[in-house]
């Protein structure tokens, strides 16, 4: 057997036909949201077993040092995968941190068979997978259906995680956070110089289309400050002392992804629960943007946790509203599969009859 990085084009692989389904779900997976649009995994294929690993390289260090970020990012990958080999009428098995020894190694998925036809919502996430991305704008002046946020709350807990809907007076307490963790990455050069580093004022596989951050403007909580060389890319005042919000920016809702642990599995967890709100959220017509700058810094993230109506560890926030007229930034970039998945080629074994080409 041999291993084969996957190409985007060119020459097929030969592979079992579960190798081939779990090398689509692995593709599909890229379109994850992640810190930075940073993409910090791999995976590999090995006939009926999908492994999922975290890409250290990609570690953002000055913000995320015990890779709490880069976790709950692998966890959103992994969940976008799961999501899409269930539409595809795939049952797996799934083992979370399986080898102790083996740090960098997540997640596997094992292709048991064929699972019932999936459901209505399975499938609306798998459609969603394409079309959601993260939208900074200020939202429309139309409430969020409090159904719909019934829909999000059921979708983060089914992971493993929970999740806390801001309350008006929690909402001051974000913005408080966010000012600190603002204040402390513009100050602090190698987290200012970190931000920097992934704003790409060119298209790329990977990092934050310029184009796609918001200019500033009054927000209920402000976004984060990205920097492109030695300025922000979007000017922010210097107090918290914010203007009145653009009218639909006031009926933004404020989401925090939460878990009761504060362990590398509840990390995974909270990543699988953002995705399956987002997901959601985008099923059901809503815009969203995720914010992690809060949770980055401990000062920060201290003062998100007092919201938390139990205790527990915030993950992340989501920003969710009704998108606003007129044509949104387009999505982030992903890299090609051949740098992000792996395929193990066994030219014998019981099933090198049944191999066919796989192409992406």
């Amino acid at each position: 057997m041999s291993a084969i990085q996957i190409t985007d084009r060119g020459a097929a692989v030969r592979v079992s036909g579960e190798s081939g389904v779990l090398a689509r779900a692995a593709l599909t997976a890229r379109k994850a949201p992640s810190i930075l649009n940073s993409q910090p995994w791999r995976w590999r294929v090995d006939g009926r077993t999908l492994e999922l690993r975290a890409d250290r390289s990609r570690q953002i260090s000055a913000l995320d040092p015990d890779g709490r970020m880069l976790t709950v990012s692998c966890g959103a990958a992994l969940h976008h995968a799961r999501v899409a080999l269930a539409a595809e009428g795939v049952r797996t098995t799934i083992g979370y941190l399986p080898d102790p020894a083996d740090r960098d190694l997540l997640a596997t998925l094992v292709h048991v068979g064929s699972a019932p036809l999936a459901d209505p919502a399975t499938l609306r996430a798998y459609r969603a997978i394409a079309t959601r991305h993260s939208d900074r704008r200020p939202f429309a002046n139309e409430p969020v259906p409090e159904a719909t946020l019934d829909l999000l709350r059921a979708a983060a807990v089914r992971p493993g995680a929970h999740l806390h809907v801001a309350s008006a007076r929690d909402v001051s307490w974000l913005a408080l956070a966010v000012d600190r963790a603002a204040g402390v990455t513009l100050t602090e050069p190698g987290m200012r110089a970190a931000v920097a580093a992934w704003v790409r004022s060119t298209r790329g596989p990977d990092g934050v289309p310029v184009e796609t951050i918001a200019p500033h403007a009054p927000r209920p909580v402000p976004m984060r400050p990205f920097m492109t060389g030695s300025k922000p890319a979007d000017e922010r005042p210097e107090t918290v002392a914010w203007p009145e919000p653009e009218p639909g920016d006031v009926l933004t809702r404020y989401a925090t992804v939460f878990t009761a642990g504060d362990t590398r599995r509840d990390w995974l967890a909270a990543g699988e629960a953002l995705s399956g709100v987002l997901l959601t959220a985008a099923a059901h017509g809503l815009a969203t943007s995720v914010m992690s700058d809060p949770v980055e810094i401990p000062e920060a993230r201290a003062l998100v946790r007092r919201m938390l109506p139990v205790p527990g560890h915030p993950a992340v926030v989501v920003r969710i509203g009704v998108a606003a007229a007129g044509p949104p930034p387009g999505p982030a970039a992903r890299r090609p599969g051949r740098d992000t998945v792996e395929i193990v080629a066994r030219r014998d074994g019981p099933d090198a009859a049944t191999q066919r080409d796989f192409r992406p």
